[in-house]
C-alpha cells in the first residue's frame, strides 16, 4: 500500500447560496485553489455538475479525499444542497449556516471585497484551516415542523402589519377608538368596524350592544366619543379603507389558525423525545411548545440554561442612547428587553407566562416575589420567561415530565399568621446554585429555581394574603413555618420555625430573634452585611489560594473541588462581594451567602442560619421583633 495515500487529502469546498443558483469554490490544504470554482443552478442539472466536480478531485487523488464542506446558508436555500450532499457516498464533513461568523471570517481574510466567489472562497478557507464539526442531520419530521413554524412566523407578522395599518387609518377616520380598546384585534372591535367602518356611522347606530361585549356602558362611550370626533377623513372612500383593512386581518388571522393547527400536528409526528415533556410544564400549550421545539431542534445543542436563555434573548440590555420626549437624556442604567430571539417564540412565552403566574407554582412565586420588589408588571412577567426557559431546559434535557409537587414552591402559611401578611415568594428560596451539571439537573428538572446573583435575589418578598397559602423554597422534609408579611418594610425577613435550623440555644448563640412560639426571623440582606468574601473564602480555606494582588482574584473554585480552566476557573471580587465560577459543569454565582450554601451544599435557609452560627452573627436585626 503506497504510505503516501495512507491519509486522505483533506479539500476544503465553500458554497455560497442563493435563490437560484450556488457559487462553489476549492481550496487545498495549503490554501491554494485545487478546481476551478464556478456557478450551478438550483436544479437537477446544477447538482450533477457540481457531484462531477467533486468527484473529479476525489479521482486525482485516487479516492482519497476527505472534502471539508462549509455551506453559507442564506435563509432556506441551502436545505435541499444540504439533502443532496448528504446522500452522495463522498468521505465528507458538512458544516451550514453561521452567516454572521462567515461574514465576520470573510472581512478578515478579503476586506472590501463583497461578490460571490470571494464569499465561497471564504467558506472554502474556513473549512481546511478552521475544520468545523460537521452540523448535525435534522430529522426529516424536524424538518416539517420548522417548516411549518417559519411559515407561522411570517404570517404572524404579517398579521402584526396589517394591524399597524389598520390602527394608523383609524388614527385619521377615528382616532379617540384608540383610548377605549386594549387591543386592536379583538373581535369585537373588528365585528365594529366591520359594521360601523366611521365615526359618524358609530354615532348614528341605533344600538351598538348587539355586538358580543359590548355592553350599555361601552357603547355609551363609544357613541359618544363618536360624535366629538377630530376626526380628519371622511366619507365613503375612507369606510371603504376600513372595511378592507379589516377584512384583510380577519384573513391572516383565519391563515394564522389554520397554520397553527398544522403546527401541533408536526410537533405530535416528532415521536418519543425530551421535547413532548414541554407540554407537562404549567403555562405551556401544544403550539408553544411546537414552536420552542422547532427553534431548539436538540437541547443538547445547549450545555447550561443560560445557554437557551441568550438564544431566544430573554435578557435585559441597556438602553441610554438618545434622549425621551421631553428632551432630558435617557437615565444611566435604563434597561430594555433584549430584541434578540424569535418573535414567535417570544410572544408565545410571554402569554404562556400570563398563564403561568396564575397556575404555575414556580412562576406564580417569582412574579409576586418581583412585584413585592415593586417592579413593574412586564418586568416580573419577563423574569418568568427566563424562569419557563429554565424549566424548558431541565425537562426536556432529563426527560421528565415538570411535576410542580416534587419541590415545594410554596407551604402552607403559619395558623396564627397575620391578616396582612402574606407568603415569601422567592423561588430560589430553598436551593442551592448546582455544585456540578449533574446536581443542576437533578435540582432544575422540576423547579430550576436559579436565583439572581444581585443582593434582590437573595431577598424574600410576598403579597397580601389572608388565606392559608403556601411558601417558596421549601423541601418536603422541612417542617411548616410562619410567612412573612409583604405589606412592612422588612420584605427580606422570612419567618422559620425552630425546628427548621440549629437548635434553639445555637440560634441564640447567633444573635437570632426569637418570636412568641418559637419561630425566629432571617433577613438575608442584614446578614450578608455583616460578613465579607474574604472571611468566608478564608473559612473555606481557599484565600490564601487565589491569585492576584487587587479586589479580583483567581483560582480553584471551592465548590465542584475541581481545578480545569488552568486551575483558576473561580472568580471572585472582593470588595463587591460577588463570585462566579467559569467551569462549565459548576457555573455557580453569587454573593457571600449563595458561596457560603453552594460551598456546605445546603438549602439557602439553613445555609443562613448555619453562616450566622459560624461566624456568630444576627440572622435578623432587633426591629424585626416588633415585625
Amino acid at each position: 500500500m503506497d504510505q503516501s495515500r495512507a491519509a486522505p487529502v483533506h479539500v476544503g469546498v465553500g458554497i455560497d447560496t442563493a435563490r437560484y443558483g450556488h457559487h462553489v469554490a476549492f481550496l487545498g490544504e495549503d490554501r491554494q485553489e485545487v478546481s476551478k470554482d464556478f456557478s450551478f443552478l438550483e436544479s437537477g442539472q446544477g447538482y450533477t455538475e457540481l457531484e462531477a466536480a467533486l468527484r473529479k478531485i476525489s479521482q486525482r487523488y485516487g479516492g482519497a479525499v476527505h472534502f471539508d464542506v462549509r455551506i453559507d446558508a442564506a435563509g432556506q436555500y441551502a436545505t435541499n444542497l444540504e439533502a443532496f450532499l448528504r446522500r452522495l457516498d463522498l468521505a465528507m464533513t458538512l458544516s451550514v449556516g453561521e452567516p454572521k461568523r462567515n461574514r465576520d471570517y470573510k472581512n478578515v481574510h478579503y476586506p472590501k471585497r463583497k461578490s460571490d466567489a470571494v464569499d465561497s472562497r471564504a467558506c472554502a478557507r474556513f473549512a481546511i484551516v478552521e475544520r468545523p464539526k460537521t452540523s448535525a442531520e435534522i430529522p426529516q419530521a424536524m424538518g416539517q415542523l420548522r417548516e411549518v413554524n417559519r411559515v407561522l412566523n411570517a404570517h404572524s407578522k404579517q398579521t402584526t402589519r396589517l394591524l399597524n395599518q389598520l390602527h394608523n387609518l383609524l388614527a385619521r377616520v377615528f382616532p379617540e377608538l384608540a383610548t377605549l380598546i386594549d387591543r386592536l384585534s379583538a373581535q369585537w372591535v373588528l365585528e365594529l368596524l366591520a359594521k360601523y367602518p366611521s365615526a359618524k356611522r358609530i354615532a348614528a347606530a341605533r344600538s351598538l350592544s348587539a355586538i358580543a361585549h359590548i355592553d350599555e356602558q361601552r357603547a355609551k362611550e363609544i357613541q359618544d366619543l363618536a360624535r366629538t370626533t377630530t376626526a380628519s377623513l371622511h366619507g365613503a372612500v375612507a369606510e371603504a379603507l376600513v372595511v378592507a383593512g379589516v377584512e384583510a386581518v380577519r384573513h391572516s388571522q383565519q391563515t394564522e389558525r389554520k397554520i397553527e393547527k398544522l403546527l401541533e400536528q408536526a410537533y405530535d409526528a416528532l415521536g418519543e423525545g425530551g421535547h413532548q415533556q414541554l407540554i407537562t410544564i404549567t403555562g405551556i400549550g401544544k403550539k408553544t411548545a411546537a414552536a420552542l421545539a422547532a427553534k431548539i431542534i436538540s437541547i443538547d445543542r445547549f450545555e447550561t440554561p443560560a445557554q437557551l436563555v441568550s438564544y431566544f434573548g430573554v435578557f435585559p440590555e441597556e438602553n441610554t442612547s438618545g434622549v425621551d420626549k421631553h428632551g432630558k437624556p435617557v437615565p444611566k442604567g435604563t434597561m430594555q428587553m433584549s430584541k434578540k430571539g424569535n418573535d414567535l417564540v417570544r410572544g408565545l412565552l410571554w402569554m404562556a407566562c400570563q398563564s403561568g403566574i396564575q397556575s404555575n407554582p414556580a412562576l406564580r412565586a417569582l412574579y409576586r416575589r418581583h412585584r413585592a420588589a415593586s417592579k413593574r408588571g412586564d418586568v416580573a412577567l419577563g423574569h418568568c420567561m427566563r424562569k419557563m426557559l429554565h424549566l424548558v431546559f431541565a425537562v426536556w434535557k432529563t426527560n421528565e415530565p415538570f411535576n410542580p409537587t416534587h419541590y415545594r414552591w410554596e407551604t402552607p402559611a403559619h395558623k396564627d399568621q397575620d391578616a396582612n401578611s402574606a407568603e415569601p415568594v422567592d423561588s430560589a428560596a430553598g436551593c442551592t446554585p448546582s455544585a456540578c451539571a449533574a446536581n443542576e439537573l437533578a435540582i432544575a428538572t422540576n423547579e430550576l429555581a436559579t436565583r439572581n446573583t444581585s443582593d434582590s435575589a437573595a431577598t424574600h418578598h410576598g403579597r397580601s394574603s389572608g388565606q392559608q397559602k403556601k411558601t417558596a423554597g421549601r423541601k418536603e422534609a422541612m417542617p411548616p413555618g410562619k410567612a412573612v408579611t409583604a405589606a412592612t418594610n422588612e420584605l427580606a425577613t422570612r419567618k422559620l420555625s425552630a425546628a427548621s435550623g440549629p437548635s434553639k440555644p445555637a440560634q441564640l448563640a447567633a444573635g437570632a430573634v426569637l418570636q412568641p412560639g418559637g419561630a425566629i426571623w432571617v433577613d438575608f440582606a442584614h446578614l450578608r452585611a455583616q460578613i465579607t468574601m474574604e472571611q468566608v473564602l478564608s473559612k473555606l480555606g481557599v484565600l490564601d489560594r487565589l491569585r492576584g494582588q487587587g479586589p479580583q482574584r483567581r483560582g480553584p473554585c471551592p465548590i465542584h473541588g475541581g481545578e480545569g480552566n488552568a486551575g483558576r476557573p473561580f472568580s471572585v471580587h472582593l470588595s463587591k462581594n460577588i463570585f462566579r465560577c467559569l467551569h462549565p459543569a459548576c457555573s455557580t454565582q453569587g454573593n457571600t451567602l449563595d458561596l457560603w450554601a453552594a460551598a456546605r451544599h445546603l438549602p439557602l435557609r439553613e445555609a443562613a442560619i448555619d453562616l450566622a452560627r459560624t461566624f456568630q452573627l444576627q440572622l435578623a436585626p432587633a426591629k424585626s421583633a416588633t415585625h
